[in-house]
């Protein structure tokens, strides 16, 4: 077995290349005003820090001129990518994030792949999936556009499943204050019953946020009281990229933005609600994986913006469908999912909308993505663990024996 191992680790870097290499290359050495735009609205930002720049009045360049909408500890931690040529920062931004879809696709696969038919070859299996999972469109835009959201994905899924003790809620608290969005964790780590971590959580965010205070007071004040509150510096709300809620509500209420906000806070409070509680379930089943996946799912949802490639948690979502993959139709199921975030499909609903034509069925299409999330919130199976199988069946025979000899005395 251990022979094995490197000849198929090296079999699953090549094919791993071999599915997404044309897509690194491809982003590149893209047209310059095209390439890696979020990368560069980071690198801005650490050099608004180094500069002394307004943090949240500065733009990055045409035609882009986009503007830094993130919280002031994440202009901190990007001064290191100020220092390096944008070149050299996009090589090794785009190596990262190929390293975070792997890691990624290993904890989110990892029944399959310590499965005792598949772990003898379990590297190239592995290089084979991550480069499935990187050819859907969430990955494809991290790439394409040099985003941070696979390494924040990787830091929650993480703490949540791996870390355990004083740590835990670390790593958690450090992507809440770099972006607000896995604030959904402390959450769940609350509602999960593990109150020191969510504390720890807690406490690490206020103190990365107070750091950053104390180093950008400014900035931090206009970011805390003015900025987070303009969601349209993040361009259209109402575009198609945006998948969420919200985003549905703005494109089939048009115009109507009172009634929009208010249908946005109702369903966003019921779908929090219900997905927590689904998380929840199966951590008590014993699946964290599953339970990451649908706290994820659920921050998708209810966020006021979640673009397309917010959509990171794909790799524990179709693990979990697959779980060891020694049933038919978990192939079928999560084989269908992956095609569907393959293919461009909100787009193809934007554009037939636009077009004028099937524009009721264009614009259901439009919202493709963010329905197919509320559908796997709905149906994720939450698989058990063995240990919580074994417990199960004993309780189950300790039952059966009760009531046999409860039934022997009626006699």
């Amino acid at each position: 077995m251990h022979r094995r191992l490197p000849a198929a680790a090296v079999a699953g870097l090549a094919v791993f290349t071999a599915l997404v290499g044309w897509l690194v290359v491809s982003q590149l050495t893209a047209t310059p005003s095209q390439r890696l735009v979020d990368l560069d609205v980071y690198r801005n930002a650490g050099t608004s820090v180094l500069h002394g720049r307004d943090l949240y009045g500065y733009l990055s360049h045409p035609p882009q001129r986009l503007p830094f909408t993130y919280p002031p500890f994440a202009a901190l931690l990007a001064v290191p990518l100020a220092w390096l040529p944008f070149d050299v920062a996009g090589i090794l931004w785009t190596l990262g994030e190929l390293a975070c879809t792997v890691g990624l696709t290993a904890i989110g696969f990892g029944r399959l792949l310590r499965d005792k038919r598949t772990s003898r070859w379990w590297p190239l299996l592995l290089g084979l999936l991550a480069g499935l999972i990187q050819l859907t469109l969430p990955f494809r835009d991290e790439v394409k556009f040099g985003q941070v959201d696979e390494l924040l994905a990787l830091l929650v899924a993480i703490d949540c499943l791996k870390v355990r003790g004083k740590a835990a809620g670390v790593l958690v608290g450090v992507a809440t204050a770099v972006k607000l969005t896995p604030a959904a964790f402390v959450v769940y780590l609350f509602v999960r019953g593990r109150y020191r971590a969510a504390a720890t959580a807690a406490a690490t965010f206020a103190g990365c946020t107070l750091a950053a205070a104390a180093l950008l007071p400014h900035d931090s004040d206009r970011y805390w009281t003015d900025a987070l509150f303009h969601t349209e510096r993040l361009r259209s709300n109402a575009g198609t990229s945006n998948q969420s809620l919200r985003g549905m509500w703005l494109r089939a209420l048009p115009g109507h933005s009172h009634v929009v906000t208010a249908a946005w806070l109702v369903s966003a409070a019921v779908v929090a609600v219900f997905g927590l509680w689904r998380a929840r379930a199966a951590s008590r089943r014993g699946d964290e994986v599953a339970a990451v996946a649908l706290v994820g799912l659920t921050a998708v949802l209810v966020s006021p913006v979640s673009w397309i490639h917010h959509l990171v948690w794909l790799p524990l979502i179709l693990g979990v469908l697959l779980d060891t993959g020694r049933a038919r139709w978990r192939w079928a199921a999560a084989t269908a999912v992956w095609v569907f975030f393959v293919v461009r499909v909100p787009w193809l609903g934007s554009h037939a909308a636009a077009s004028g034509t099937l524009v009721p069925l264009g614009r259901i299409v439009q919202d493709g993505f963010g329905l197919m999330c509320l559908v796997l919130l709905c149906s994720v199976p939450a698989r058990m663990t063995g240990s919580i199988l074994r417990s199960s069946m004993a309780d189950s025979v300790t039952l059966r024996h009760n009531e046999d000899v409860h039934q022997g005395g009626d006699t």
